[in-house]
């Protein structure tokens, strides 16, 4: 049973309402910092709560929720979706489409859970301004762009985020995950990692098929140099310590017996210590040139894609959150968690202003297909996590870590 107040907890109606609003936000995804019918939507729900809304860094959405002399917090959701083609058969699906930079037309889904964050978080506000009476303070209420490209967060800050929104003493988010639902997972320190992210033109010079000696081949190169890479984990890093390397793409010519002149591949690179990060960067643009030059080819081109800074828990409020949370929900559904090499660009909102923040997740499958084999994860087109217990946890696990400060 729950210990939260009565005015903080959900009825029929609101549960129903809840589902309402994350069938339309599932249905209805838009690609990162290109969520403008999104932030209409959610900019409407907060006004017609009361709250104080404003946009910042583009499609972004604060709504600023005031309830007396107390604490500020922060709560962010974040709000994009993914160049995924839907595959869940769900009668809600998405059948929407966007445009990628270079104009190309692509489908769209939210494959990573982001309606289930947008959802649970107007459902929380509608809790908080509908219950004043059991609680004191402030809520800001962070609806973040473009976390998939490491872009959004660092827009907001950018944007005045904290110039025109009260400065909170902490900041809370949430993940839904491939979990159980109804579990929430929490762990202290390093939550998950530093990702970098490049793409790499390597040149070299076209020829007939038949005629590779009038060549360099920048198929040969880039294939050298994909296979180096992956020598650094092994070879360079710690045991002791973690990192990956993946190569995600990788294109060259358009015809068999033509030898192309460039060839271009994407890489992605996972640290938790910025030690471990530095060698791994510096082994990178070391092989990287080296194989080139091994090659007789012009030096290549490394542009930089998208960064996310690490997401630290800090570990006094972890420790306090933890607690409120196995009081609420009961110590078995609160899980310990281990750092995850995932990434997400959150903590850059608490870092510009020098203040903790605290993430945890919250599961979204059922028993049953947890042990009928490994689930569609996040970033699958086949992700969808069970509604319920899903969101009603959700609305609970933010209702609760708000409270822990709140409270009257």
């Amino acid at each position: 049973m729950s210990k939260l107040p009565e005015s903080l907890t959900m009825t029929e109606a609101m549960a129903a309402d809840l589902q309402k609003s994350y069938k339309h936000l599932h249905a209805h995804p838009e690609l990162s910092m290109q969520e403008n019918q999104t932030a209409d939507y959610l900019a409407g729900r907060l006004e017609a709560l009361g709250l104080e809304v404003f946009r910042c860094g583009g499609t972004g959405v604060v709504g600023v929720l005031r309830n007396g002399d107390g604490p500020v917090i922060g709560f962010r959701a974040d709000t994009d979706g993914l160049p995924v083609l839907e595959d869940t058969g769900l009668e809600y699906a998405s059948k929407d489409t966007g445009h990628l930079e270079d104009g190309t037309e692509v489908p769209v889904m939210h494959a990573c859970g982001h309606d289930t964050h947008m959802a649970t978080a107007l459902k929380t506000a509608e809790l908080y301004a509908q219950g004043t009476d059991d609680w004191a303070g402030t809520i800001v209420f962070i609806l973040q762009p473009g976390e998939e490209v490491g872009a959004g967060a660092k827009a907001m800050v950018e944007d005045g985020l904290w110039q025109q929104a009260p400065k909170p003493e902490v900041i809370y988010g949430q993940h839904v995950m491939n979990g159980l639902a109804g579990t929430v997972t929490i762990m202290e320190g390093a939550a998950m990692a530093t990702a970098d992210s490049y793409r790499v033109t390597v040149y070299g010079q076209g020829s007939h098929g038949s005629s590779p000696e009038h060549s360099i081949d920048p198929i040969v190169l880039g294939a050298a140099i994909v296979l180096r890479l992956q020598t650094i984990v092994s070879r360079q890093v710690p045991p002791q310590s973690a990192a990956v390397v993946t190569i995600g793409s990788f294109h060259s010519g358009l015809k068999e017996n033509v030898i192309p002149d460039r060839a271009v591949f994407t890489l992605n690179v996972r640290t938790f210590e910025p030690e471990v990060r530095e060698t791994v960067l510096t082994a990178i643009r070391r092989i990287i040139m080296m194989e080139a030059a091994a090659s007789g080819a012009p030096e290549p081109l490394i542009e930089d894609l998208s960064h996310f800074p690490p997401l630290h828990n800090d570990p006094v409020e972890t420790a306090a959150l933890t607690e409120h949370f196995r009081e609420e929900f009961g110590a078995e559904q609160v899980r310990p968690g281990h750092p995850v090499m995932g990434s997400e660009d959150f903590g850059a909102l608490a870092s510009a202003i020098g203040v903790p923040s605290v993430f945890w997740f919250f599961g979204g499958n059922t028993a049953q297909t947890l042990a009928s084999g490994i689930p569609p994860a996040n970033h699958s087109p086949f992700f969808a996590p069970v509604i319920e217990p899903t969101l009603s946890t959700g609305v609970q696990a933010a209702v609760c870590a708000l409270y822990s400060k709140l409270r009257k």
